[in-house]
């Protein structure tokens, strides 16, 4: 099962949203302190609306403690807009956690240095990247779609 990493998140209403897609997709969330909200902000709950019981959530108190504790032999795929594969090209695993930087940073280079494995989203218009809550709806469908987890999940197999 994928998992989304969210890595110092600085918008509520971003983690709210992503939580939400996680919630949709019984996708288990990470959060990586520190943040930049309370997880008692309205902001984050509205956005994430009476889903929140649905989320399978882990905030972690450190980076560091993420990786001793919560990799658990997982592949880290960070994201950036500033290089690696494109997202539809990219070969990914049933089990990837799918990691995504701070909305007015990324990630810093010494989380891209820890794996070989980088996305990145296709962006040709005049901006310099997606809104974190779609960049993580993108990637993390397009991932499920490539290891066939959505073929699983489709209106006529959903309840």
């Amino acid at each position: 099962m994928m998992h989304i990493v969210l890595y110092h998140p600085e918008i509520p209403p971003n983690t709210g949203n992503v939580a939400r897609l996680c919630a949709a997709t019984r996708t288990r969330l990470h959060l990586i302190e520190p943040l930049g909200f309370s997880l008692d902000d309205r902001y984050l709950k509205r956005a994430g609306l009476d889903y929140w019981p649905h989320v399978p959530l882990t905030v972690w108190a450190s980076w560091e403690d993420f990786l001793s504790r919560g990799v658990e032999g997982r592949r880290l795929v960070t994201t950036s807009a500033r290089g690696g594969t494109a997202v539809h090209r990219f070969t990914y695993a049933p089990d990837d956690m799918l990691v995504f930087g701070p909305e007015t940073t990324g990630l810093p280079q010494e989380v891209l240095d820890l794996t070989p494995h980088r996305v990145c989203i296709p962006i040709w218009g005049e901006v310099r990247s997606i809104n974190l809550s779609t960049a993580t709806g993108v990637v993390l469908y397009q991932a499920l779609a490539a290891t066939g987890e959505l073929d699983q999940h489709t209106p006529e197999t959903m309840p």
